[in-house]
């Protein structure tokens, strides 16, 4: 009997007590994580349709290989290299124009974000 009641309390003593937790995972993350995060230029390649704040529209084409071909409604050309620089897109275009970086937002359900560069805001679709 004195056997059951040492094992009825040791039972009862360990069904109170609370496991240990774990201690939080405070290791930075590696600069391989974090460069995994990064998209590379083989993500963002594709088409996207850019649509200014006055309904203005290009597409812009992004290839693997880092250049870019923007065309507007006219069909005017302007052709470059893109370049993904302190988690900003950037695009100089050939020439004498200067580079223009952008900071793009998050994708929504349907893939729009936006982007907003040194001439405002743009909305921005990968359509292919």
């Amino acid at each position: 009997m004195k056997k059951f009641i040492l094992i009825a309390s040791i039972a009862a003593l360990a069904a109170c007590s609370k496991p240990a937790e774990k201690a939080p995972d405070t290791a930075a993350p590696t600069e391989a994580a974090a460069a995994a995060s990064e998209p590379t230029l083989a993500d963002l390649a594709g088409t996207y349709e850019v649509t200014d704040a006055k309904g203005g529209k290009l597409t812009s084409v992004i290839n693997a290989d880092g250049s870019y071909v923007d065309t507007d409604s006219a069909g005017k050309q302007i052709k470059g290299t893109f370049a993904r620089k302190d988690g900003k897109d950037c695009f100089d275009p050939e020439g004498d124009a200067p580079e223009e970086c952008y900071v793009s937002g998050e994708p929504g359900a349907d893939g729009t974000f936006t982007s907003t560069g040194p001439n405002g805001t743009v909305t921005v679709k990968k359509t292919s």
